[in-house]
Order: C-alpha cells, then sequence, then structure tokens
C-alpha cells in the first residue's frame, strides 16, 4: 500500500495554501528538485546530467550533509543551481518538539550561509517526508522561509516500484508549473539512474524548460 501521493490532490494544496506546491504558468516551464543531498556518489552525477541537457535544479540540502561535504555542495553552487533547506538532521517534524525543529532548520541555514559565496535574503525550506506541525509551519513562514512542496512525486525512493513505474510518475502527471521531487541520495540512486536521464530526455523533446524555484 502507497502512503503517499504521485500527484498532490487539489484539495491538499488548497488547504495549505501557504505553502508552494507549483507554480501555474501558461509556458512550458517545470521545476526540478533533488532532496537529501549532497551525496558523493550520486550529487555529482546528477549534476553532470543536468549539465547534459542544460537544465537547471534546486537541491534541498541536508545540513549534515553540507558539513560533510561542502565541496559537493559549492559545485551545485557553481553550476547555477539553487539551495534549500532540508533541516540539520532530516528530521521528521511529526515527532520533532516545534523549538528543535526550527533549531535545527536554523541550524541547517546557518551551514548554507557559511558555504556559499553569496548573500541571499531568500530562504527556502522543504520539510522532510513532507511532515511538519501547524505551529513548526507558522514560525518558519514569519522567520521568512517559503515552504516549498511538490507537485509530483517521483517515488524514487520506493523500492516496491519498478523504475519504468518511477519514470511513469513523473511524465505522466507533469504539467507546466509543475515542481517535481528526485532525491540525490544512496537509497534512490538504483531508479535515479534510469528516471533522471529518461525525464530529462522528455522534457527536451517535448520543449519544456527547467527553471530554479
Amino acid at each position: 500500500m502507497k502512503l503517499y501521493w504521485v500527484k498532490t490532490n487539489k484539495l491538499i494544496k488548497t488547504l495549505f495554501s501557504k505553502w508552494i506546491w507549483d507554480i501555474p504558468s501558461t509556458e512550458k516551464v517545470v521545476y526540478l528538485s533533488f532532496d537529501d543531498g549532497p551525496t558523493p556518489e550520486v550529487t555529482t552525477w546528477v549534476l553532470e546530467e543536468l549539465k547534459k541537457h542544460h537544465f537547471k535544479a534546486t537541491f534541498f540540502c541536508i545540513g549534515d550533509n553540507i558539513r560533510k561535504y561542502p565541496d559537493i555542495f559549492k559545485k551545485i553552487i557553481s553550476e547555477g543551481h539553487t539551495i534549500g533547506n532540508h533541516t540539520y538532521n532530516h528530521l521528521n517534524g511529526w515527532k520533532t518538539s516545534t523549538q528543535n525543529y526550527i533549531d535545527n532548520t536554523q541550524l541547517c541555514q546557518e551551514i548554507i550561509d557559511e558555504n556559499r559565496n553569496y548573500n541571499s535574503d531568500s530562504k527556502i525550506f522543504r520539510p522532510p517526508y513532507g511532515k511538519i506541525k501547524t505551529a513548526q509551519s507558522r514560525a518558519l513562514l514569519k522567520l521568512g522561509y517559503k515552504i516549498i512542496m511538490w507537485d509530483v512525486l517521483s517515488a524514487d525512493f520506493d523500492r516496491n516500484i519498478t523504475e519504468q513505474e518511477c519514470l511513469k510518475n513523473v511524465v505522466m502527471n507533469l504539467q507546466p508549473g509543475s515542481i517535481i521531487v528526485f532525491h540525490d541520495s544512496i537509497k534512490a540512486f538504483e531508479k535515479l539512474k534510469y528516471v533522471l536521464p529518461a525525464t530529462l530526455q522528455y522534457l527536451q523533446d517535448n520543449n519544456y524548460e527547467a527553471k530554479v524555484l
């Protein structure tokens, strides 16, 4: 039994309208995003695939991974991609007190700011697992974060689906303005090696542009 939506329900988008689920557009543009990096075995490969197709993406990074792999983090930035906050320790908001969650997110933001070579007032955040309490959301919005969710979930993390099903999740559900989630993690890499090149080729063949958030 799947415990996730591949295509986010419109009612959910309406009920949680302060979060960004997509960016409606009349132009053929999508927003590729990658969660859980930087990861040496995966993120560098993702960057090469994006470069082949001249696409940009947004990487929601775990703070502790930035600490471990600062050079890969800086490579993401140097190649023109955008950075988002994914907490320092990949916390499940539903299982974490609000204060600890905010502190952990702020710790991640500090290491993001320390390791990038430019100043930015833009703070974007994606909750790990998509799980965040109302009080946590309210506090982060008050601190100036934009909470970025998604329109299409590739489910590259799901070991119970095939790589072909994973690709179908993306190409059958994307539309102009979709925010699409992949993972640059070891767990997802087996499917990502198949799904990402095929997705990028599909976007290119169908005249889509990929922009950063």
